[in-house]
C-alpha cells in the first residue's frame, strides 16, 4: 500500500535572492551612453587626439586617415582623393556591401552621379568590407564610381563614422580641396 502525504504549505512570502557584495562585478559595470545620430562622434586623425569634426572644421589631409586601397585594391589616401578631384570629395559610408540598406545607398549616388560630380565632387563609397566583396558589389550594382576599403577603419574613425565596438555607421562626409569639411553627417 502507498501512503500519500500532503505537500507542506508555501511561505506567503517568496524567499528573496541572495544580496550581491557591494563590489561585485555585476555592480561596477555600467552602460555606455548612447550617442544621438545627429550629432558627430567624436574620432581620432591618426595622431589619436579625440575629435568631432564638423561642417566648416578644416583638417590638414597630409596623414588623415591613414592608408586605404579601392576595390582594385590600388592603395591610395584621402590627400590624393582631394588632389585627384576638381573640388573636393563626396565620401559615403555605409556598413556592409550587398545587403539591402547599402544597396539602396549606392544606387542613390549611382542615380544621381551626373549631376553630383558636375559640381567638381569626386564621389566614393567607403566601408571596412574587402577588396573582392567591394568589387563584386561595384559589379552587380553598375556603380560609376569607386569603392574605398578601409578593414582597419582608420579613415572611417577619422571622418567620425565608426561605430563602437566596431561596425561603420551609414553618413556622408565632405571635404573641399582646402581640407575645408564642407559636410560631416552621420545616420543620412
Amino acid at each position: 500500500m502507498v501512503e500519500l502525504r500532503k505537500r507542506p504549505r508555501a511561505p506567503s512570502d517568496p524567499p528573496q535572492p541572495p544580496q550581491k557584495k557591494a563590489g561585485s562585478v555585476a555592480n561596477r559595470r555600467s552602460k555606455p551612453e548612447p550617442t544621438p545620430q545627429n550629432e558627430a562622434t567624436p574620432s581620432t586623425n591618426g595622431t589619436g587626439k579625440a575629435q568631432t569634426l564638423l561642417a566648416g572644421d578644416s583638417i590638414d589631409l597630409e596623414g588623415f586617415g591613414g592608408v586605404i586601397e579601392t576595390q582594385a585594391g590600388r592603395k591610395t589616401t584621402l590627400k590624393e582623393l582631394v588632389d585627384d578631384s576638381k573640388n573636393g570629395v563626396v565620401l559615403f559610408t555605409y556598413p556592409k556591401a550587398s545587403t539591402p540598406g547599402c544597396t539602396t545607398q549606392a544606387c542613390l549616388f549611382r542615380d544621381e552621379f551626373s549631376p553630383l560630380t558636375a559640381t567638381g565632387y569626386s564621389i566614393f563609397g567607403l566601408s571596412a568590407d574587402s577588396p573582392k566583396s567591394n568589387m563584386t558589389f561595384k559589379t552587380k550594382q553598375n556603380l560609376p564610381y569607386n569603392l574605398l576599403c578601409d578593414p582597419a577603419t582608420t579613415l572611417i574613425a577619422a571622418i567620425g563614422m565608426k561605430k563602437a565596438p566596431r561596425g561603420t555607421t551609414r553618413g556622408v562626409f565632405v571635404v573641399g580641396k582646402d581640407g575645408q569639411v564642407e559636410a560631416a553627417e552621420a545616420g543620412v
